[in-house]
């Protein structure tokens, strides 16, 4: 079974912080790619790239909006990747996706979850 789980979001003031999870069932993984991202979709705009993560976990990437606020990581042992939200703005608000591939170039073209909203308040 293919499947990709987020939980965590919920409503926050701007300026606290929330921890993001995507938990993968079964053989995801084997199935769809180690690499996992997140992204992100608010009301009236195109979804878009939020942070990435290699299988290893030795390399990341952040979209330059939430650089030095996000921090993407993995549980290998858990098959759970997180993404650690600080400094939270009402712009962030947005449903956030995780998404499982082989790679960050295709990561479009991977499995994905179903998404947890997550609302900043003013």
């Amino acid at each position: 079974q293919v499947q990709l789980v987020e939980s965590g979001g919920g409503l926050v003031q701007a300026g606290g912080s929330l921890r993001l999870s995507c938990a993968a069932s079964g053989r995801t993984f084997d199935t769809c790619g180690y690499t996992v991202g997140w992204f992100r979709q608010a009301p009236g705009k195109e979804r878009e790239f939020v942070s990435g993560i290699t299988r290893s976990g030795k390399s990341t990437r952040y979209a330059e909006s939430v650089e030095g606020r996000f921090t993407i990581s993995r549980d290998s042992a858990k098959n759970t990747v997180y993404l650690q939200i600080n400094s939270l703005k009402p712009e962030d608000t947005a449903v956030y996706y995780c998404v499982a591939a082989p790679n960050i170039v295709v990561m479009t073209q991977g499995c994905w979850g179903q998404g947890t909203q997550v609302t900043v308040s003013s």
